[in-house]
């Protein structure tokens, strides 16, 4: 009965130290396009931080189609893409209904299908190099290695709010 005790106690010992080793809940991916920085938040702490390259053109909020501008503001992770032509994506829910009135009143496309992605399929080896560049279309870019925890760490439906 003693050894039983002991083991049950180590046990449940262990599956609390593995509990307690979890990584927190993202409920929050924060960019800061002039630093060029993605961090994902838990309440006020920093779980994870990584560097980032933004649209070829990343001063100012996302316009109109073309712009090559990374959208400014809140919105939603709110769906993936795992046979994306980059290693992985996932799409932010630009343009909400403040971006669509403004292009229309501009009477532009306010563009859409921003995402955070990889590499291009192929070409993660370049990442050491191009990462120093703002290299897309409007999206949010990181290295592959990265892009996979964010995946793994990051669920739908998490805001994402995008600063200057």
């Amino acid at each position: 009965m003693f050894r039983r005790a002991h083991i049950a106690a180590a046990f449940l010992a262990l599956s609390t130290l593995g509990a307690a080793s979890a990584e927190p809940k993202v409920d929050l991916v924060l960019v800061e396009k002039a630093e060029r920085r993605m961090d994902l938040m838990s309440g006020e702490m920093i779980v994870r931080s990584f560097d980032i390259a933004l649209g070829g053109n990343p001063i100012g909020h996302k316009e109109r189609q073309g712009d090559e501008r990374t959208p400014e503001g809140r919105y939603i992770l709110d769906w993936r893409n795992p046979k994306s032509a980059f290693t992985k994506s996932i799409h932010i829910s630009y343009p909400n209904a403040d971006d669509k009135a403004r292009a229309r009143k501009a009477g532009v496309d306010p563009g859409g299908d921003i995402m955070v992605h990889g590499q291009s399929k192929g070409y993660g080896w370049w990442a050491w190099l191009v990462q120093y560049f703002d290299w897309t279309n409007g999206c949010i870019a990181l290295r592959d290695e990265d892009m996979n925890e964010v995946w793994d760490m990051v669920e739908n439906g998490t805001p994402i709010e995008i600063r200057p």
